[in-house]
């Protein structure tokens, strides 16, 4: 089962508690820390996909560290699950998926454009209105600058990405030209 998948399912298992529990944001930030906290340990991260260390030291060093750090109890709860599955390495990445869940059922979209340059504004709000016609909903955009991309934009929504930027145009054309 890919990583994907499984960052989905835990992520919706945890959207569906926190939606009942009316929690949701301090859980989204509690994870946010935790995920921080544990890229920024070598040690921690190691300690975790070890298979050489027993399953029962993990779960008594994550008790210390929640005892320290005082998570809320579905934070706490949900660690518990992650760890007893072995899914605590797969925490950025349910984290994350966690994020897109809260905000699609909120009817946000969370999209990401990337362009060579600072967009003007009223090219900002262009994408703004042409991505809230294509998803029906609402769109939050985060933008980014990567020059290597030499012109255009690159769009991703969700798992969907639309390229249209030169380098991949680029390549396209020399991949057409080498097959010809």
């Amino acid at each position: 089962m890919s990583t994907e998948t499984i960052a989905r399912r835990y992520a919706i298992a945890l959207a569906d508690v926190v939606t009942k529990t009316g929690d949701a944001e301090s859980v989204k930030q509690e994870l946010v820390t935790w995920n921080e906290m544990i890229k920024a340990s070598a040690d921690l991260q190691s300690v975790f996909a070890s298979p050489a260390i027993q399953h029962t030291a993990k779960e008594k060093l994550l008790e210390t560290l929640i005892a320290k750090a005082s998570p809320s109890r579905t934070t706490a709860n949900f660690l518990r699950v992650l760890v007893k599955n072995d899914r605590i390495g797969e925490l950025e990445q349910i984290q994350e998926r966690f994020e897109e869940e809260l905000a699609a059922r909120s009817g946000l979209v969370v999209a990401s454009v990337v362009s060579a340059r600072d967009l003007p504004d009223g090219e900002k709000g262009a994408f703004q209105a042409n991505l809230e016609r294509l998803t029906g909903r609402r769109v939050e955009i985060e933008y980014a600058i990567d020059p290597e991309i030499i012109g255009g934009v690159i769009t991703r929504i969700g798992s969907t990405v639309y390229d249209s930027s030169v380098r991949t145009k680029l390549a396209n054309l020399r991949e057409e030209l080498a097959a010809a």
